[in-house]
Formats: C-alpha cells, structure tokens, sequence
C-alpha cells in the first residue's frame, strides 16, 4: 500500500457541512463513509483501488489517499484533486460581492456566506451520476448509483467500494444494466460514455483544467442520450464551470417560485431568462436556490 498526504488550508467562512451532505448521499454508504469528522471515498487512482480521506480540524482538512499498490506518491496532484472536490478552486467570493446587494438574492448570499459546489471526484463520476438522475426522483437515482458502484466498483482493501472509471463501465452491456434498474436509454447512454472516454475521444481529465464550457458541451451534447439538463449539471459538479444554466432543473425552478412569491408554477424559458443576467454564476446561483429551506 501507498499512502499520500497533504493538509488544506480552509477558508474562515468554508462550510464543512455542505460537504458532507453532498457525500452522504447514499445512507447504504457503499462508496462512501461518512462521521462529522470527514469521509472516506474510494476511488480509482491511477488504476488501482484506493481510499480517499479528508478530515476536518479548524481551519484546515487533512487528506490522505491510501493506494492498494505501489505508486509514485505524487503529493500535488493529491493536492490538487482535494482542492477541486471541497470546492476550493471556485472564486465564490467574488459572486458574493458583485452579488449582494440583489434585491431578492442579496439575503440568499448573506445566509448562506461561503458557499461552494462540492465536486464529484472525477467528470466521469458526475456524467454518469447526471444520466442516472436524469426524469427519475432523488432517491431512485441514488440506488441506481449504488448498483453501479456495486456493478463495476473495485473494493478496497478497507472495505468501500471505488466509484468505477470508464474502463470499468466499459465493460458492462445493457443488460447487465437493466436487471440493475436502468432503463434502457440510461445503459445506452452510460455504455455510450464510457466507451467514448476509453477510447481517448472524450478526454474529461483533460478538460478539467482550461477546456471552455462551451466547448466541452457540444461534445457531450453529440453524444445520444446526453441532454442540456445532464451537460449544465456535470459540468457544475463535475468540472467546477459555474455558469451553466440549470432553468431545466425542477427544483431550481421550483425554488425560484418560492423565492418570487409566485403562485404559479415557472416555465423554463422563464427561468433561463430570469438567470441570464448573472452570468457567469448562474450555476452558483442555482445552488443558492438549492440550499433555500423548503416551505
């Protein structure tokens, strides 16, 4: 076994619970474990299983990746993954201040100072998690998410299974998926992804760092099955790009009423019209909705 540390300085208004939430997803906890301290994650590193560990102290995160195998213990790019996936990377200090003093958002931004968007471990991890969620409720797609994981995760040797790569997926055929649950345009779509990012034409890693938005989803959204919902939210959770539009989201635009005092319910069109305006933020400004309390 290999294992790589670094410690994360956190920001005075960072926000530990946001992250955990978003990691405590599954309650079966077969990918992920999760106390008020941190989480454990397993995840494909370099090919190999491993077990990805933040815990929280103040003011910083410890990380350490425990590698089944022996690697080269590449402590920045260690570094640099955490820092993407408590959200460290996004410059949310300047929405706050372009932003706060909106007539209706400024009390959103004010309560809710310092939020991020937890990422996703990897772009692949966010696309299938976003074809899986796609017109199904939130618990539905959580347990598609568990049989995949249960599908074509490796396991580590300290009992969690990794969230599969492309290779793993790859594997798999339709209908294999579908004895899993998932509906036949879902299996396609996975297979289709998977098969595309193993064969070097969907290069995500790659993207991650400069790649435009715009760009990244006109490839994606050649890809049958992959639609703008599955697009704006991968690229929010998956390559930390905050503009995209999330007006086909239901519970944006079901937030967005709540916060207009409308009776009627919000077409999409209006919502993405309602958005455009705060570009380049209006995927942070649909996760401000997200975190409005429900009536």
């Amino acid at each position: 076994m290999t294992l790589i540390e670094c410690v994360l300085t956190l920001p005075a208004d960072y926000r530990v619970a946001d992250l955990l939430t978003f990691q405590r997803r599954d309650a079966q906890q077969t990918g992920e474990r999760v106390s008020e301290a941190g989480f454990d994650k397993g995840i494909v590193w370099r090919d190999l299983p491993a077990c990805l560990s933040v815990r929280f102290s103040t003011g910083i995160a410890r990380v350490t990746l425990a590698v089944d195998g022996e690697v080269v213990p590449e402590v920045e790019a260690l570094r640099g993954l955490a820092s993407r996936m408590l959200g460290l990377t996004q410059p949310v200090e300047a929405f706050e201040a372009e932003h706060a003093d909106h007539p209706l958002l400024g009390a959103l931004i004010a309560g809710n100072r310092g939020l991020r968007v937890p990422q996703s471990a990897s772009p692949f991890e966010a696309l299938t998690w976003a074809i899986s969620g796609q017109q199904i409720s939130l618990p539905v797609a959580i347990t598609l998410r568990r049989r995949l994981i249960q599908l074509a995760g490796q396991p580590h040797s300290g009992g969690l299974l990794c969230y599969p790569d492309a290779q793993a997926v790859a594997r798999l055929d339709e209908d294999t998926l579908g004895r899993a649950g998932f509906s036949r345009a879902k299996a396609q779509a996975l297979l289709l992804l998977a098969r595309e990012v193993e064969a070097g034409r969907l290069p995500l890693e790659t993207w991650l760092a400069d790649e435009p938005a715009e760009a990244i989803a006109e490839r994606l959204l050649a890809l049958k099955g992959i639609g703008p919902w599955t697009v704006d939210y991968a690229l929010l959770r998956g390559f930390a790009r905050l503009d995209g539009s999330l007006h086909g989201d239901a519970a944006v635009r079901r937030q967005l009423q709540q916060l207009l005092g409308s009776e009627e319910k919000l077409g999409q069109p209006f919502v993405r019209d309602w958005l455009l305006p705060f570009a380049p933020w209006r995927a942070l400004v649909a996760a401000h909705l997200w975190a409005m309390p429900g009536k």
